[in-house]
């Protein structure tokens, strides 16, 4: 299947929040940014509901099975959990009858908590209120659901039955899942009566350990570092929760055989390709870290750029002949958390997966843009450290967001590249007053100095629109995303293809 991939107008046929000429996207590609990037969180230009609305009406200008391959391709590629639950329950609303909903349910729903979530968000999107708020429940997403049970241990379900809205209990009398075996029919028989075992996790051994008496400060220190070493020394702790809780091991003065073990595992080459941790993670794990006193941080934060380095393994660089320019967007739009919880900045996303293309490419220009366009020269191996760099030198380029200059600086230096990627949220405008546009400048520069020079417009928020007109014949290409995922679809580009190529294989 392929799409009409972008409207084909000669002209900017709308504006972009900043009130500049921009491109419309075809509702395939709006979809699959607005996917792609959604945090479903507040927004410098737009907040979560109006996100969510659109995503909804987005939904019906679709074809129901090119909306189902992105809400499987955002669960198993992007590793998002939230925004594949609202393509399921919006595409259960509008669409009935060949047992799509039902497969893309039990496909997307890889958690036990991911039954509840979509079960509130379908009473949210059904408008249902009251003690009944989930009666007349959708068949098809019934039959998905109940496929979802089956798939379940007894760890999985007492590991995430939590308090809320709706609780896997109440999901089980809604869906009634038949077992498979007479174990499992058990195991549904103590979610009902709650006599699930607790599960052995970080969690429940630290809070039983904050429930106990200890006569001395030192002593409730001294039980809470055994608990994080044997913790860590029993394998059970994810590496997500090890990520998140490395200032806490460090904090506890744990042996030194542990935090060898933590070292190591975080460095594992295995680990991190299961762990499917989207880039920036490792950097909110540095920054936490770097700020510590310890002896131990310099051996952790060598550990986290060895396992960011692992991540990016299977990046596909380019070689010396291929010239590229790797431009990151610091303008005040960027400066915008990605979600309510999160210290991490759209700016911080575009640093990291600049920095991790960096990384891989033999032949490259970095820098950052925002009133003025300015390289920066660092070196291609640590991709953390030179996040921070840029990080500290922000405030060198103001805060607009005139990435227009990043093309200019390269036509008038009559410089040939083969390749300029953007990381950005798209938002792009002129604050110089001089009428130029990203549009005209790559025009020209295309037309008097590099002819087969293409442009990557790295979408990291997903407002709708584009600054110049998409298409090959343009050189103009936009992925759209957080994880370090959108350089497959890079390399679908360069083979050929389109942003919706890797959607498209998809089956259902």
């Amino acid at each position: 299947m392929r799409f009409n991939f972008f409207a084909r107008n000669s002209a900017a046929d709308t504006v972009n929040h900043e009130g500049a000429a921009a491109f419309a996207l075809t509702p395939q590609v709006e979809l699959y940014a607005a996917v792609a990037t959604a945090a479903l969180s507040d927004q410098f230009y737009e907040k979560a509901d109006a996100r969510l609305q659109r995503l909804r009406e987005l939904v019906g200008q679709n074809e129901p099975l090119f909306v189902a391959q992105l809400a499987v391709y955002a669960r198993e590629s992007l590793n998002l959990r939230s925004v594949p639950l609202v393509l399921a329950v919006e595409l259960a609303r509008l669409h009935h009858g060949d047992g799509l909903v039902s497969r893309l349910v039990a496909r997307v729903v890889q958690r036990p908590d991911e039954i509840t979530e979509l079960l509130a968000f379908y009473a949210q999107a059904n408008a249902r209120s009251g003690t009944k708020i989930l009666n007349r429940l959708s068949k098809q997403v019934q039959k998905g659901l109940a496929l979802s049970f089956n798939r379940f241990d007894g760890y999985q379900l007492a590991k995430y039955d939590r308090a809320g809205a709706v609780r896997l209990r109440d999901a089980l009398f809604l869906v009634h899942p038949t077992a498979k075996d007479a174990a499992q029919q058990a195991l549904f028989d103590q979610l009902v009566r709650g006599e699930l075992p607790t599960p052995y996790t970080w969690e429940t051994e630290l809070t039983a350990v904050g429930q106990q008496a200890f006569a001395t400060p030192a002593d409730r220190a001294a039980a809470v570092a055994r608990t994080w070493e044997t913790l860590v020394a029993s394998g059970k702790l994810g590496y997500m929760a090890l990520l998140r809780n490395l200032r806490n091991i460090l904090e506890a003065d744990v042996s030194a055989e542990t935090m060898t073990r933590v070292c190591a595992t975080l460095s594992n080459r295995d680990a991190v390709a299961r762990s499917k941790q989207l880039p920036f993670r490792f950097l909110a794990a540095y920054r936490e870290v770097k700020a510590l006193p310890g002896g131990h941080v310099a051996a952790v934060l060598a550990a986290l750029e060895t396992a960011i380095a692992h991540s990016a393994a299977n990046l596909r660089g380019f070689g010396p002949a291929t010239r590229v320019v790797v431009a990151c967007d610091v303008s005040r739009s960027m400066q915008q958390p990605i979600s309510p919880r999160s210290k991490v900045l759209l700016y911080d996303v575009s640093l990291v997966l600049g920095m991790l293309l960096q990384s891989r490419c033999q032949n490259v220009v970095a820098g950052m843009f925002g009133d003025t366009w300015k390289r920066i020269g660092l070196p291609r191996g640590p991709v953390l450290r030179n996040v921070e760099e840029f990080y500290r030198r922000e405030g060198e380029v103001g805060y607009s967001t005139n990435g227009h200059l990043v093309v200019r600086d390269l036509r008038e230096r009559r410089e040939v590249v083969d390749k300029v990627m953007l990381f950005t949220d798209v938002q792009l405008w002129n604050s110089t007053g001089d009428g130029g546009t990203q549009a005209q400048e790559w025009a020209a520069y295309r037309r008097t100095v590099a002819p087969q020079a293409r442009l990557y417009l790295f979408d990291l928020a997903g407002h709708g629109t584009a600054p110049l007109e998409v298409r090959p014949e343009s050189g103009v290409a936009l992925i759209a995303g957080w994880s370090d995922k959108v350089f497959d679809v890079l390399a679908a580009l360069d083979n050929g293809g389109t942003a919706l190529s890797e959607i498209e294989k998809i089956e259902l």
